[in-house]
């Protein structure tokens, strides 16, 4: 299974993509897997603190395209919807840990953790325009929130790679630390989290995101609309062709 699960003494829930072949690139059953051990874990009291995370060398490439081209957004109810979706309503605190590259949802999702480490040589890319499609996951609200205009803009419109240090400043890391002691770190973290109140923890973070929600759910609704529109059109299609062909597109 590429994704793996286990909640250790602590009471931290731990969730790794494990998918090395494909750069822990997402399918649609990795998907609906992780929506599934998200909402359990939200609704286990045993489990007081969320960890994600990815393999030594690799965060998430964001979707594999060869399986988002036979498993389009067609509604809601869609995997990857839900898991915004998911991510979006988690009342638990969600840690998450950035080793080398986090590209699309994989950088997206980092948007709606609530403690973040990435490790000093990781990348990251918001691709979505060189795909010919929209931003996602909330991010054409939360980075402008967090990073300013210009700065989002110039991520989202170019669609090119930056450094984890670009990410700290655009506020979508808490901490930089060398590669071999984020996991660990995070780990810690986590276990730190879990020692509070679980029921203050769950209402701070709920006060915290409040005023914030309404827009949130707009945007996300917005996102997905336009994102499945431009998903039918030809220039997504000739986009992603030309990706899996390793040419320039043709628009």
């Amino acid at each position: 299974m590429s994704i793996l699960s286990h909640i250790d003494d602590a009471h931290v829930g731990h969730i790794q993509i494990s998918r090395a072949e494909r750069k822990n690139a997402l399918t649609a059953r990795m998907y609906d897997a992780m929506v599934t051990i998200l909402r359990e874990y939200d609704a286990d009291d045993n489990v007081r603190v969320i960890l994600l995370y990815g393999l030594p060398e690799m965060f998430c490439a964001g979707n594999d395209l060869s399986d988002f081209l036979e498993n389009p957004i067609n509604d809601a109810n869609s995997p990857v919807i839900q898991f915004l979706y998911t991510l979006r309503d988690l009342q638990k605190p969600l840690v998450m840990c950035v080793n080398g590259v986090a590209v699309g949802i994989g950088a997206t999702m980092l948007l709606h953790a609530d403690f973040v480490v990435a490790a000093e040589d990781s990348k990251f890319q918001l691709p979505f325009i060189n795909l010919a499609l929209c931003p996602e996951g909330g991010s054409s609200l939360l980075l402008p929130q967090r990073a300013g205009y210009l700065r989002a803009a110039e991520k989202l419109m170019f669609g090119e790679f930056f450094s984890t240090k670009d990410a700290f400043d655009m506020q979508m890391v808490t901490h930089i630390l060398p590669h071999h002691e984020t996991l660990r770190y995070a780990v810690h973290q986590a276990h730190r989290l879990a020692e509070k109140s679980p029921s203050a923890m769950r209402e701070t973070k709920r006060l915290l995101k409040t005023a914030n929600a309404n827009a949130l759910h707009q945007c996300l609704d917005a996102e997905i609309s336009s994102f499945a529109q431009l998903l039918k059109g030809n220039d997504a299609r000739e986009a992603m062709t030309a990706f899996l062909e390793k040419r320039k597109p043709n628009f």
